[in-house]
């Protein structure tokens, strides 16, 4: 068996391809840099990053004007002639690009531009070696992926059953077919998959005789949301489906706050058509199993380079940090006096896991700097040193507000970020009525910070969810520094708890 989300946490928007017996899949990035992770799979269940496929600035320059969720949209990979092929939009540049690379590691190519509107690209190529593009403007063209030149078309396509936002179009030849595959009713719980095909990719398109052909809509399934989905054959013969799901928390309307996670089920054909069950949280595993490596919950900051799992928003100047100026430590450098408007310095990772434990060493000097929970600029939880105090800082919305303060010691500090599923407190816990005070939060999750083994407080994490956001990210975890310069020895990340 194996357990859904395959790869858990903020990574949304899933694209997979097979080259012999290994899969890649690369997902969104939005406001995040490096751009577009890309990860390696032997059996489509364990997956490893790889790197990121916009991992330079000539690649991926984000200002400071983008908002939140805003940046690169979903990418399709393909691979093609012996070369890897990436296609996706910046929504908050000059739209629609696709860039190549002969390994899945890079070095991916320059950004070839196409000339299409809309998002989601996706790309096939029929049996003559044409190379085809389809949008979610609901439109096919024929271009050429060397210079992006828009050849043929664009045509109209099939848009769906009428549900709102068709988006994430994918076609496949298959049989003599051409299927397009497409989510539509909004990346929320409305999500869904339908499917229909085509002699040609011109079209005329049919609907399949079942649409959606998944959803979760309307259930009370853990996990929700499901859509924007792909689809591979594997090495043996079968057929797998990578999408996009949630899995919200807490009281009603319950809340989300890992993002939208990738999900893996396996695929039917009957006749003609793919069919697929719910996606369960426990699957029967694919028939090859091949675990790979996992990337280590710790980093000692003793590489030459950073881990391709951390990332920033928006930008990461050279001068922001340092491996090499205190050997052993990742020196942060502040570029921005504060963590409510874009341009500090922060680099993070995913929450991938509803209970997680987060701690680091650091050494502030006479820096503000600290550990910070952050959703996007309005709404995050910072862990401070500074001026000889530790202190908790929730930023909701318009307010921001010091929830707590202790004195602490100069020199290296330890900073912990415990992350519960469950009430804020205890039930045992209650108030001068006698009522239990453990119900009162009725959040997703309780969120407690420690300085130097000193707990300051614990807080709600429904304030950290999308229903309160918004937008299409995730918690993202990680170091900051608003003045001066600090250093950080090493990072944990944990799933569950100590004993």
């Amino acid at each position: 068996m194996y357990d859904n989300p395959v790869i858990g946490g903020f990574f949304p928007d899933p694209s997979v391809c097979r080259v012999g017996e290994d899969y890649y899949l690369a997902c969104s990035s939005f406001e995040y840099v490096p751009g577009v992770p890309i990860f390696h799979s032997r059996d489509l269940v364990h997956w490893r990053q790889l790197g990121n496929v916009l991992d330079r600035p000539s690649q991926l320059e984000l200002p400071p004007e983008v908002p939140a969720s805003g940046g690169i949209y979903a990418p399709t990979i393909r691979h093609h002639d012996d070369r890897f092929y990436l296609i996706t939009t910046n929504v908050s540049g000059r739209g629609t690009f696709l860039v190549t690379a002969e390994r899945p590691e890079g070095p991916w190519s320059d950004l070839v531009w196409i000339d299409l509107p809309g998002i989601d690209p996706d790309l096939a190529w029929d049996e003559d070696g044409s190379c085809w593009c389809v949008t979610s403007g609901n439109q096919v063209a024929r271009i050429d992926p060397a210079d992006g030149k828009v050849l043929e078309g664009p045509y109209p396509i099939w848009s769906g059953t009428g549900g709102k936002y068709p988006e994430a179009p994918h076609l496949f030849l298959v049989d003599g077919w051409w299927y397009l595959l497409m989510s539509e009713g909004g990346t929320e719980r409305g999500h869904a998959v339908s499917i229909a095909r085509a002699r040609s990719p011109r079209g005329p398109f049919e609907p399949g005789p079942v649409n959606p052909i998944l959803t979760h809509r309307g259930t009370d399934r853990p996990i929700q949301s499901t859509g924007h989905a792909d689809l591979v054959q594997a090495a043996d013969g079968t057929w797998w489906m990578v999408l996009l799901g949630t899995r919200p928390r807490g009281y009603t309307p319950e809340f989300q706050v890992l993002g939208r996670e990738t999900l893996l089920i396996p695929v039917e054909w009957e006749d003609g058509w793919p069919v697929v069950g719910p996606v369960e949280e426990r699957h029967p595993a694919p028939a090859a199993w091949h675990p790979l490596p996992e990337d280590p919950s710790r980093d000692d900051f003793d590489a030459e380079a950073l881990a391709p799992y951390w990332i920033s928003p928006r930008s990461r100047p050279d001068g922001s940090w340092s491996l090499g100026a205190r050997p052993g430590w990742l020196t942060l450098h502040a570029t921005g006096p504060t963590l409510d408007r874009p341009g500090h310095t922060f680099i993070g990772r995913r929450q991938q896991h509803h209970d997680c434990r987060v701690t680091a060493l650091i050494d502030p000097g006479s820096a503000t700097a600290g550990l910070s929970v952050r959703m996007d600029e309005a709404h995050h939880y910072d862990l401070e040193v500074g001026d000889g105090q530790a202190r908790l800082i929730a930023r909701i919305g318009p307010l921001r507000q010091c929830v707590a303060a202790h004195a602490v010691p100069p020199g290296p500090l330890t900073l912990a970020i415990d992350i519960r599923t469950g009430d804020l407190l205890p039930p045992s816990v209650t108030a001068p009525t006698g009522e239990p005070l453990g119900v009162a939060a009725r959040g997703p999750d309780t969120l407690a910070f420690s300085a130097g083994g000193v707990l300051l407080a614990e807080l709600d994490g429904r304030y950290l969810s999308t229903e309160v956001a918004t937008g299409f990210t995730g918690r993202v975890i990680g170091m900051y520094v608003t003045e001066g310069s600090a250093a950080f020895d090493w990072f944990d990340y944990a799933e569950g708890h100590p004993a």
